[in-house]
């Protein structure tokens, strides 16, 4: 296709067409001038590609696809190759479902670990975020299959998520939450970028002129194709300035007509939207230059999927009891060993090709292992079931080693809603504390998707952080358990003993905008400044083999650091060991956290070998963002560098003098902080540059109020229960109910054309209505009868 040849013959409406939906999942065709459609599925980690009409979101029917282990998992493994092996995989699988781009991988920072979606997200920390993202990227596009960056920026929570403002200083913003973006844009080039539904500092993402055109198209130097979250425009002809590209789902042709009317009257120069149609235009030519396959095997891609499940889980505790014994006869404890919570809801779920419980893999693969399950509790109950427990109990003194699998439930955490709580099912913590007190021998396997508290720890044997394993996470849990696979996970989040030991607690999450108060003290950034001891610290996890950290040696070179190790396998087994760099600068002219993660590799080392592991730090890891300057400087003086197996386990340390500008000294409110410090309005306003503004009430309503706005008003009361009575009425699963229940209540107005199938007439009468303006909402109503 010749593109600016194509342009050229494209009439005003076409070009218009073309930068929103055809349906929920394709573009629109222009058949006229041999312009295809192109179909965008969800897939973080699996495709879910509907199998019914496309005009459906379709979460509950979709065709079956492998499910892989979401991006906590996949962060978890810290293996940049394995992830981008995950990224091919799923390009494989794409292309024998005709699929063009997959909506994924999600990108977004981890600033509370009650974010409701933590599990679709890598890490707390944006350079593992960054590099597991561009890993995944490449692993996609290396097979012609598109992959979209998401969500651009600042969507840390999922209450409110589609009208919440966040506010964060530009500081914070580009050390911590742009940076994992910029990283994988810069090393993976990902065909698409999903822009967030929330605001930022005040502009909503789809239309945000700073994020779009000032940093991702001049800082950065983006050429490819933005995509708005599905329903996530605000001002359509406002969004083609910022450079927002592609409005999915479609419209029904209202803000195309929009798009049409701001050329004819001067408010958009064509050229601007010459420019967007140009992006999209290059985007349909990639996905036009392969063949797709027909196949994928899906035997094949599921053992992968196991894999990747064993690289992924953690060892959090471990007394010698594991590996075990295959001839140690078994209670096998907890309704999750028979019904598997393996993934998160909302979005990403797919439809497994295969799917096994624990005790479906145990009786095949280990048919003389003496064996006896028990429930234990109850799935999407909190309700405490003593004669469950006593149950299990009593199987467990049967046999000589009692396997426990607990975890959250589905209903805990899914897209659309926070968590409240770090703790487990009470009726979940109750069966492993009467287990550990009558039995010596207790393993627990846990299957949620962020941290949770565990007030058992010291008195059960072993401990397995499983995550969400994805389809195959049964056959991994197995193979740990036996040895098969030596664990080498590593946590990429901080497990606190509790959330008030986390700063970001007391600012999350927000209503109707979020102050990020914490600034850069997110996760370990926090936790290590502070000198808090977690429940388990960023970057930790055990093995069945013990590493040895010795000859550090260090070289400087202009703007390059080169740091090199030895590591040496001190054990009788293989293992895998991550080798994590943090960088440190006591005097800076600026505040700092305590350390920074700056580098980190992962190796494979034999019994009583040794491997040199050299590891490069760019001029990145030796800057800070200079706010007046709007740039990253290079600070000049002496850095720490700490080399360890985690965040708190530092094993090697030495220094480097860089070469940099010197300035004096910026007090800060930030500086030199204790467990006690809460920062005020004050305190974060010396970090934003301005005083903050009054927080927005709820009238007058807007096309951006959230239908839960509706309850303050007789008749908006009355519509939003139809509503709900009418979504909910086909939904029986709980978890499901309380997802779709949230996702109406955070909807904007707006959304109602795009999810509800209503004529934005009506949606204008429906304000008009709640603001008391009656004539006003009769006309629009008129408005839309008469045509």
């Amino acid at each position: 296709m010749d593109i600016d040849k194509t342009i050229e013959k494209m009439t005003l409406e076409e070009k218009a067409s073309l930068c929103s939906g055809q349906d929920v999942w394709h573009t629109k065709p222009i058949e006229r001038l041999g312009i295809p459609s192109i179909l965008m599925t969800d897939g973080p980690h699996g495709l879910r590609k509907h199998a019914g009409s496309m005009d459906d979101v379709g979460i509950r029917e979709s065709e079956p696809a492998t499910c892989y282990p979401p991006a906590v998992n996949l962060a978890s493994t810290w293996d940049l190759k394995r992830i981008e092996e995950v990224g091919r995989h799923l390009a494989i699988e794409a292309k024998s479902k005709n699929i063009d781009v997959v909506l994924g991988p999600g990108t977004n920072l981890k600033r509370h670990p009650f974010g409701g979606r933590n599990f679709e997200y890598f890490s707390e920390d944006p350079y593992l975020s960054g590099h597991a993202a561009a890993a995944m990227v490449t692993g996609l596009q290396k097979e012609r299959v598109g992959a979209s960056l998401k969500h651009y920026a600042c969507n840390n929570q999922e209450t409110s998520r589609m009208f919440v403002d966040t506010i964060v200083d530009e500081r914070t913003m580009h050390e911590l939450y742009l940076e994992a973006f910029e990283i994988a844009i810069k090393k993976s080039n990902p065909w698409t970028i999903m822009t967030a539904y929330n605001r930022i500092n005040g502009d909503y993402a789809s239309e945000n002129e700073k994020l779009l055109k000032h940093i991702l198209r001049d800082a950065w130097n983006y050429p490819g194709t933005t995509v708005t979250d599905w329903g996530g425009i605000n001002d359509r002809v406002r969004g083609i300035k910022a450079t927002q590209d592609l409005e999915m789902p479609s419209s029904k042709g209202i803000n195309d007509q929009k798009i049409v009317e701001a050329v004819q009257n001067g408010d958009l120069d064509e050229s601007v939207l010459n420019d967007t149609v140009r992006r999209i235009l290059e985007l349909i030519e990639k996905t036009r230059k392969d063949q797709k396959t027909k196949t994928f095997d899906p035997d094949r891609h599921h053992a992968f999927a196991r894999e990747v499940a064993a690289d992924s889980m953690v060892l959090l505790k471990n007394d010698g009891i594991l590996p075990l014994d295959p001839n140690k006869d078994l209670a096998v404890i907890g309704a999750f060993a028979k019904h598997p919570r393996y993934q998160g809801g909302g979005s990403s779920r797919v439809e497994p090709t295969r799917l096994e419980s624990f005790l479906d893999v145990l009786k095949r693969e280990y048919p003389d292992v003496e064996m006896s399950y028990e429930q234990g509790y109850r799935l999407n109950r909190k309700d405490v079931d003593e004669t469950m427990i006593t149950r299990a109990v009593q199987c467990a003194k049967k046999h000589e080693v009692a396997l426990v699998f607990a975890g959250l439930f589905d209903i805990d955490e899914a897209e659309g809603y926070d968590r409240d709580t770090l703790d487990l099912p009470e009726t979940q913590n109750r069966l492993i504390e009467a287990l550990a007190l009558n039995h010596d021998h207790v393993v627990v396997f846990l299957s949620n998707g962020a941290p949770v508290t565990m007030p058992w720890l010291d008195r059960v044997n072993a401990v397995f952080e499983c995550y969400l394993g994805g389809q195959g996470q049964a056959g991994a849990i197995l193979d740990l358990i036996y040895g098969k696979t030596n664990p080498s996970g590593k946590l990429a989040e901080t497990f606190p003993n509790n959330h008030l030991e986390l700063l970001s607690d007391h600012f999350f999450p927000g209503t109707r905008r979020v102050i990020y108060k914490e600034g850069l003290y997110v996760g370990y950034r926090y936790v290590r400044s502070v000198a808090l001891k977690p429940l388990f610290p960023f970057g930790y996890g055990l093995s069945y083999t013990t590493f040895n950290y010795e000859n550090l040696r260090i070289e400087s070179d202009h703007d390059r650091v080169t740091v090199s190790c030895t590591i040496r396998n001190e054990g009788i087994r293989t293992g895998k060991e991550v080798v994590q760099i943090y960088v440190a600068k006591a005097d800076s002219s600026v505040y700092r956290p305590k350390v920074v993660l700056r580098g980190f590799s992962k190796i494979e080392i034999a019994p009583n070998e040794a491997e040199e592991v050299t590891i490069e730090l760019d001029r990145r890891s030796f800057e800070y963002y200079d706010v007046k300057d709007r740039r990253f400087v290079k600070e000049g003086g002496t850095y720490d560098l700490l080399v360890g197996a985690s965040s708190e386990d530092i094993r090697l340390q030495g220094q480097v003098l860089i070469e940099g500008v010197t300035r004096p000294k910026v007090e800060s409110p930030y500086d030199a902080i204790d467990a006690l410090f809460l920062p005020t309005d004050e305190d974060f306003e010396s970090l934003y540059g301005t005083r903050l503004k009054k927080d927005v009430g709820i009238f007058p309503y807007t096309r951006t109020s959230p239908l839960s706005d509706l309850s303050y008003r007789l008749i908006g009361k009355i519509i939003l229960n139809r509503i709900m009575k009418k979504e909910l009425s086909t939904i029986s699963d709980p978890a499901e109910r309380k997802m779709t229940e949230a996702f109406i209540k955070s909807l904007p107005l707006k959304g109602l054309v795009s999810f509800g199938h209503v004529r934005h007439e009506v949606v204008d009468a429906l304000i008009h209505l709640l603001n008391r303006r009656y004539l006003k909402a009769l006309k629009s109503y008129r408005k839309r009868t008469s045509e």
